[in-house]
């Protein structure tokens, strides 16, 4: 709806309220025609334009509400006109530029709300003059200055002062302790800095203190946070936030006198130090304690068991050690426990199944030790559990399946043993589960695939055997997966997520076979028969035109290499060996050998071989683009960085089958461009195993005496112990030229 067709026909009108109506359109100049008006409600609609200008001449207006809209302009000096005004409230509005000092004229003024717009500037001192201002709101704006320091200000009606989320600097002034009305104060997001003053404590109405996120300190003349003993003078002090403030000191034991009235004590990131002191357990009204990101050091108290009514506790990122005290399980209404990136040691306190209510319970990267117990099981209305990063030990029991609340349960990188059970089936609501970095045993329970709402799954580094089960294809929300380094066999599901997946979430397993994209063998019945046909001589001589030497791809050491078309139309390469070199037969043999154990998307597809008294040769897949050696050495080519890291990629892929994806791992040798071949997508793949080694488990068997191109020798045989040392250097190098080789090796 337009209020512009709404033209205000009745001048006498005293109220005008239309807030929470959505009208939009423009806040019309003929408003101020209305004389008698006393209140003006137009918050929460969608007016645009700009505050009117003679706003002033409503002279009888004791009420003006235009927050929540989309007012834009700045707020006009006529506004100080308003001389019977008490409320006025401008806030959430784009309203630009500095607050005029004619506000200052308002002296009923009893609530000035001008927050969450684009205000800036300093503040006027008249604004902070106006002595009848009960709730003074500037917060979210870009306001800049000092705030106001005068020994004589005094506000004896002020009672929330909100100035958070500007950017004021200086110090909090001594006479913020005169305001002996305030009930609320929240400086919170500023630039302010220096001690926060002890005579603040003199506000004897304070419930609500907020300076987050700030640059304030402690008193400079010593270890205590002796403010917080002056602020514990302030018996309605019930919210105490300090967060985002290096205060560098330790928590007094005048804490306690905080026990009648401190409800919520938010601290984190505040160089905090020293113990957390006993008398923290006299607070018996303290429902929120946040202590994280600090340098708290000791054990934690028992006396937080006194903590009576407390619902979250979060003591993480510190340096405490030390048992989980049993007095905890005092805390029955105690629903997040956050502990964790500490030292502390022991058990959990089997007690735990008195914290019904827990929701959180997150203990990583501690120095926890025992087996998980049977209690922490049962806690029926637990959410969150992470106990990562720990030295648990034992395995997991069958009653696990009691959380059926659970939506994230996190046991990576402990020391758990045994099988999974079954019945984390009943996890009905779990979306995370990592029990990656144990040794769990067995297979991999098929009734996970009851858990409809997974989405992470990370079972990597285990002992798990067996295959994939096929109803993980039933997770239809699964997003990330991952089952490497196990000891799995069979195939690779396909179904469901599986065609989101790569590779990385099957390495280094034993036996895995299954879809090309997952860069292992394919499944068992889709092989080709080791038995296939021969292709003939004669079949090859009327694909090569008598191996022409038009159909002449290359010629190496060892072999020349001919284009051919077999009968079928399908385009082949055929590898012929020169059988009067020393050592070709051996050769033949040993690239024979790596060919019939290994399939790879980035190694050249072996399709058959031909052999006879006078003949030796292998039939390869066609590899349209050429060597990559063409690519970077000819004028005619030109690789882009993108590209030559992404081929870096499928060379390294490849290697890591070979030396890591076989029961007993090939090292190829002569690894140069010349031997990296190129498809028309630019994947590369790895061909010429003539001198390939294959290294059984406890021997090196050197299949030829030939140690390939120097420059190009695999790291192993330059004396170099491992297959993986320097190959990254090595591959480098290929892709990138040979003249960045000899820098790399020294």
């Amino acid at each position: 709806m337009f209020l512009n067709y709404m033209p205000c026909v009745n001048t006498n009108i005293q109220i005008l309220s239309l807030c929470q109506n959505q009208f939009n359109g423009l806040l019309l100049e003929t408003l101020t025609q209305c004389k008698e008006l006393i209140i003006l409600q137009l918050s929460f609609n969608r007016f645009q334009g700009s505050i009117p200008r003679d706003i002033g001449s409503l002279q009888k207006l004791q009420k003006l509400y235009i927050s929540v809209n989309n007012l834009t302009s700045t707020i006009p000096r006529t506004i100080g006109n308003l001389s019977s005004l008490h409320e006025l409230e401008i806030g959430a509005n784009p309203i630009e530029g500095e607050i005029p000092s004619e506000i200052g004229n308002l002296v009923d003024l009893q609530t000035l709300v001008l927050s969450e717009n684009l205000l800036i500037g300093e503040v006027p001192q008249e604004v902070f003059n106006i002595s009848s201002i009960h709730v003074l709101s500037l917060m979210d704006n870009s306001l800049s200055g000092s705030l106001p320091a005068s020994r004589d200000l005094s506000h004896p009606n002020l009672e929330k002062l909100f100035l958070g989320g500007n950017g004021f600097g200086g110090n909090i002034p001594l006479c913020f302790s005169n305001f002996s009305s305030l009930i609320l104060f929240d400086v919170s997001e500023n630039q302010l800095s220096g001690p926060i003053p002890t005579g603040l404590g003199n506000l004897k109405n304070l419930e609500v203190f907020a300076v987050t996120s700030n640059k304030l300190t402690g008193e400079t003349y010593g270890s205590g946070l002796d403010f917080l003993s002056a602020l514990s003078n302030c018996p309605s002090l019930r919210f105490l936030c300090l967060e985002g403030n290096p205060l560098r000191g330790s928590i007094p034991e005048s804490i306690k006198n905080f026990s009648s009235s401190l409800q919520i004590l938010i601290a984190p990131d505040c160089q905090i130090r020293g113990r957390i002191p006993e008398e923290m357990g006299f607070l018996k009204r303290l429902t929120l304690l946040v202590l994280s990101n600090n340098a708290l050091d000791g054990n934690i108290p028992s006396s937080i068991g006194g903590l009576e009514r407390l619902q979250r506790l979060y003591l993480d990122n510190n340096h405490l050690k030390g048992p989980i005290p049993n007095e905890i399980c005092n805390l029955i209404g105690l629903g997040e426990l956050v502990l964790q990136q500490n030292r502390i040691s022991g058990s959990i306190p089997n007690c735990i199944k008195n914290l019904s209510s827990l929701q959180m319970f997150l203990i990583s990267s501690n120095n926890m030790t025992s087996v998980i117990p049977l209690s922490l099981w049962g806690l029926q209305e637990l959410i969150f559990l992470n106990l990562s990063h720990n030295s648990f030990n034992g395995g997991l029991p069958l009653e696990i399946g009691k959380m059926r609340a659970i939506k994230s349960i996190d046991l990576s990188w402990n020391q758990l043993t045994s099988a999974i059970p079954s019945s984390i089936q009943e996890f009905e609501s779990l979306a995370l589960l990592n029990l990656s970095r144990n040794s769990f045993q067995g297979s991999i329970p098929q009734s996970i695939g009851h858990l409809k709402g997974l989405d992470f799954l990370d079972l990597s580094y285990n002992e798990l055997s067996g295959t994939i089960p096929e109803s993980l294809e039933g997770l239809a929300f699964l997003q990330i997966l991952n089952l490497s380094f196990n000891k799995l066999s069979g195939e690779i599901p396909n179904g469901g997520s599986f065609g989101n997946f790569s590779a990385l979430s099957f390495i280094r397993n034993e036996a895995l076979c299954g879809n090309a994209i997952f860069q292992v063998p394919l499944s068992m019945e889709n092989l080709p028969r080791i038995d296939h046909p021969m292709i003939s001589y004669r079949e090859l001589c009327l694909a090569t035109n008598n191996f022409s030497e038009s159909n002449l791809l290359g010629v190496g050491s060892f072999s020349s290499v001919y284009k051919g078309t077999l009968a079928n139309g399908t385009d082949i390469a055929v590898k012929v060996l020169n059988l009067y070199i020393e050592g070709a037969l051996k050769g033949f043999d040993a690239e024979c050998d790596a060919f019939r154990m290994i399939r790879h998307r980035n190694l050249v597809k072996v399709i058959s071989t031909c052999t006879n008294a006078n003949l030796r040769a292998l039939v390869l897949q066609y590899v349209p683009c050429g060597s990559l050696e063409k690519w970077l050495y000819s004028n005619n080519y030109h690789l882009d960085l993108h590209q030559r890291v992404k081929i870096m990629v499928d060379i390294a892929m490849a290697i890591e089958y070979l030396h890591h994806g076989q029961p007993e791992p090939i090292v190829h040798c002569d690894l140069k461009p010349s031997n990296i071949l190129l498809n028309e997508d630019l994947v590369a793949q790895v061909c010429d195993f003539g001198i390939a080694k294959i290294l059984a488990a406890n021997k090196l068997e050197t299949q030829t005496r030939t140690l390939g191109t120097i420059g190009y020798i695999a790291p192993v045989w330059l004396g170099r112990k491992s297959l993986d040392k320097r190959r990254c250097i090595q591959l480098w190098h290929i892709v990138v030229g040979s003249d960045y080789w000899e820098e790399a090796n020294q």
